[in-house]
């Protein structure tokens, strides 16, 4: 589930005790001051969040997929977002505070899965398609 405005809405009521139009305007406050800065062009550092950072990106040409024709690719400006490392850290901690493996982003590891189980998800099909022996 998405975390929306309103739910910043309600959890600055309920944590921060402010009323539900000052929370409202807060938050509307917060959000027109980042738009604001980015469409000027300017970077948006939040300490232990990230960097949203506006690149100009210049005009160039490709090709459309379907007939190869070329086209020119306008010039545009692009939003970036570079997590602070704070941030990537705590994403990247599983929730009992162990580091997320690639065994257990798959659901195996503490699942009593045996080595034969995880032997067949790690297995990779070897494009004969013949199953290895």
């Amino acid at each position: 589930m998405a975390l929306t405005k309103a739910d910043l809405v309600d959890t600055l009521y309920e944590k921060v005790g402010f009323s539900k139009k000052e929370a409202t305007d807060l938050v509307e406050l917060v959000f027109s001051t980042l738009k604001q800065k980015l469409s000027e062009g300017k970077k948006v550092k939040i300490s232990g969040f990230g960097n949203f950072v506006v690149r100009e990106k210049r005009s160039r040409v490709g090709r459309n997929p379907q007939t190869g024709k070329q086209i020119e690719i306008t010039a545009r400006r692009v939003l970036t977002f570079r997590p602070s490392q704070v941030l990537r850290s705590q994403v990247n901690t599983a929730l009992d505070g162990r580091p997320i493996t690639p065994d257990s982003a798959r659901g195996i590891e503490g699942s009593g899965a045996s080595m034969k189980d995880r032997a067949e998800v790690n297995r990779r099909p070897s494009g004969s398609g013949s199953e290895p022996e």
